[in-house]
């Protein structure tokens, strides 16, 4: 399940791409199908393991070139591994709302990515998630450690991304159909799943998510402008203009 929109990050075979975040691996994945090398980087190292492992067999069933270049690398996204402008595309995705020093996080972004490259953000959309923490205070911090730290209004990011330097310019949302099975997490327990419910609607999200039927995809497309679970916002890091002598 991708939230990036790989056209509108305008990604291209060979470019150096960091996924902040990973997880995983979803998004390193499809990085990596596109023939970009990919660096998947996240605090968890149980996760980066099985994103390991999944490149692995991802080599040895030929899905990827023997020339491509996948890396996993435990980092905190405050303080990065990597030289300056070491990157060509980045993907933050749900990472910034966990952080409670998210600027210092765009700011070590905007370092590592090149002049003239495009970071993908995503975070929880504004309504869908002030809806969560209404109804269940254990979704978020400080009761749900290493949880959400804030809600993101689409203002608030951009001018966030701007103070850091960064270029923001296209937006969308994604995964309306997400939003009403974490309500009804939120409202019957986050721990309760078995709950006939959630049971239920998670059933359905596995059936859209694997066989992707034209009315669910429809239906997704027309509720994400208001209920899209995931807002993603792109952002470029401006060429900087070489000075001109005087004469």
């Amino acid at each position: 399940m991708l939230t990036v929109d790989y056209d509108r990050l305008e990604l291209e075979p060979g470019m150096r791409v960091l996924d902040l975040g990973a997880g995983f691996g979803r998004h390193a994945f499809e990085t990596a199908r596109h023939g970009a090398h990919v660096v998947a980087v996240d605090l968890a190292f149980e996760e980066l393991e099985a994103t390991k492992e999944t490149f692995v067999a991802m080599y040895m069933a030929g899905e990827l070139p023997d020339t491509l270049s996948t890396t996993c690398a435990q980092g905190d996204g405050l303080k990065l591994p990597f030289a300056d402008a070491s990157f060509d595309r980045i993907i933050a995705s749900e990472v910034l709302e966990h952080v409670p020093d998210d600027l210092g996080v765009m700011a070590e972004l905007f370092r590592v990515l090149k002049p003239g490259g495009r970071l993908a953000a995503t975070v929880p959309s504004m309504l869908p998630e002030q809806v969560c923490w209404w109804l269940n205070s254990d979704y978020h911090a400080p009761a749900s450690v290493g949880g959400h730290v804030r809600i993101y209004g689409l203002p608030e990011l951009r001018m966030k991304l701007e103070s850091t330097g960064f270029r923001p310019g296209d937006q969308h949302r994604a995964h309306a159909l997400h939003s009403p099975y974490w309500w009804l997490k939120c409202a019957v327990g986050l721990e309760n799943d078995d709950n006939p419910a959630v049971k239920a609607y998670l059933k359905f999200l596995t059936w859209d998510i694997t066989d992707a039927p034209t009315v669910t995809r429809t239906l997704d497309r027309v509720l994400n402008p208001v209920l899209g679970k995931s807002l993603v916002i792109y952002a470029d890091r401006p060429v900087a203009l070489r000075s001109v002598p005087a004469a």
